[in-house]
Parts: structure tokens; C-alpha cells; sequence
């Protein structure tokens, strides 16, 4: 069987079944434990597939921003007010695309002297709202319109992202595990988040406990390289916590 055929079929069985060990492959494939052990290493740096011990498992899309706004919302609430806690007067900070960072950018709306610079319409439209005195400002980073979520984003998104340097690039990651660091589902959104690591002088990760120890396809900000990581008190029972902890400059359980 063909290499192409092989990755499909593989990838048949974790679209129906979610998980696969080796020995199912094997059975379903018709090859060798060594074939199926190249084609998941081959799989998992495509981001469709994480090994597992004696199999692999599937790596879920995103769900629609519609969706995860209303998903663990008072972890996610939180983890912004945490932030805004640690946020001093006259900063210029970037704010990629969330749900999590949505919340932030109501929190952020009650701080002054602040410079936002981000691509989510939505964290832009939350900030307006909420910032009717303050003397802060936002700019929204120019580019196409996203596909997947009220956002710009594509190359132009990226160029314009280079022309700035901020203090602090906060960040709302689909997972993120000690191996990987942040991870994105989508390449758009990795590149953009990327950008803005890139950019500033310090990252913070906003990610609510069920992202710790998870990973998604596309590694945009390696965990060593995380300033500050905030999250919830329930974290700490996630697997993979007490690695990333380690790993990153600061934790912050809110």
C-alpha cells in the first residue's frame, strides 16, 4: 500500500474512532508495527495525529468561537481578570484572536493609558464598549478577513504586526503542553501569534485547565519561551502540568 493510502486510512480510523492503537493498524493495513511507527511520526508532525503509548490519538479542530465563548467562561473570566491584575499604566500590548481574550479586552477596558494593538474585531468591539473614559486606544491590525472567526489575518496581518514592539504579547493558545509549547489548530492563526511572540518583550499564555498538557498541530511559542503562563487552580490536576510548569518563566492560578 502506498504512503498517501496509508495516511488516509489512518486517518479514517481517528475521524471514526477517535484513538488507535498500533496493533489495530497493523490488523486494518495489512504492514509492519515499523511502517505503522514511521507513518504516526510522519502523521504527528503534519499536527493530524499525538502519540500515544501502543497508539495515537486524534488532534480535534478548534469548535467555532461561537461555541467556545460559552464554555468554561467563569475559568476563562478569571484568568483575564488575573492578567489585567498584573498589567501597569502606559504599556502597548498585543491581543490575538480568543475567546479567552475577548474577556480580557473588557478587563483591559477599565485600565488606562494603554495601546492594544490586535487583529480580533470582537476583543476591539468589547474594548469600545467598556472603554467609554478611558484614555486608552486600540488599533486593529489590518488584512482579510477571516474565514473562521470575526478576525483579520493573513500575510498583510503579519507584515503589520512586524512594524510594532510592545511590552507584552497575550495570547490565548488552543493547548499547550511542556514538549510543544503553544499550540494552534489553524496555520493563520499560529502565524499571527507567532508574529506577535516575535514582537514583544515578554508572553503571557492565557489558557483555562483543559488546555494544559493538550497539545493542537502548530507550535507558535516554545514553552520555555512563555513569561507568564495564567490558567486556572485546576491546572495543577491536568496531566503534563507539573513538566510545564517547570518549563515556563512564572505560573499564575486564578
Amino acid at each position: 500500500m502506498w504512503l498517501e493510502a496509508r495516511h488516509q486510512r489512518i486517518q479514517s480510523l481517528l475521524e471514526r474512532l477517535n484513538r488507535v492503537t498500533t496493533d489495530q493498524v497493523v490488523v486494518e493495513l495489512g504492514v509492519s508495527r515499523e511502517t505503522v511507527r514511521r507513518d504516526f511520526l510522519d502523521l504527528e508532525a503534519q499536527g493530524v495525529l499525538r502519540r500515544v503509548h501502543g497508539g495515537a490519538v486524534r488532534i480535534q479542530p478548534e469548535p467555532p468561537i461561537g461555541k467556545r465563548i460559552a464554555t468554561r467562561v467563569k475559568y476563562k473570566q478569571s484568568i483575564a481578570h488575573a492578567v489585567a491584575q498584573r498589567l501597569d499604566r502606559a504599556l502597548t500590548l498585543f491581543l490575538d484572536a480568543g475567546s479567552t481574550t475577548t474577556l480580557l479586552a473588557r478587563e483591559l477596558a477599565r485600565l488606562s493609558d494603554l495601546t492594544i494593538i490586535t487583529n480580533s474585531l470582537d476583543a476591539a468591539y468589547k474594548f469600545r464598549e467598556e472603554a467609554e473614559e478611558s484614555n486608552s486606544r486600540i488599533i486593529v491590525l489590518g488584512g482579510e478577513l477571516s474565514p473562521r472567526l470575526p478576525a483579520t489575518s493573513g500575510s498583510v496581518t503579519v507584515a503589520e504586526i512586524s512594524r510594532y514592539s510592545v511590552d507584552y504579547a497575550l495570547l490565548s493558545p488552543v493547548a499547550i503542553d511542556a514538549a510543544r509549547g503553544a499550540t494552534s489548530f489553524e496555520h493563520d492563526e499560529a502565524a499571527i501569534a507567532q508574529a506577535m511572540v516575535r514582537n514583544a518583550r515578554q508572553t503571557f499564555i492565557l489558557a483555562d485547565y483543559s488546555k494544559i498538557g493538550q497539545r493542537s498541530r502548530i507550535t507558535y511559542c516554545a514553552a520555555n519561551k512563555v513569561d507568564m503562563l495564567f490558567t486556572n487552580t485546576r491546572a495543577a490536576e491536568q496531566e503534563g502540568y507539573g513538566e510545564l510548569k517547570a518549563k515556563v518563566g512564572e505560573v499564575v492560578l486564578a
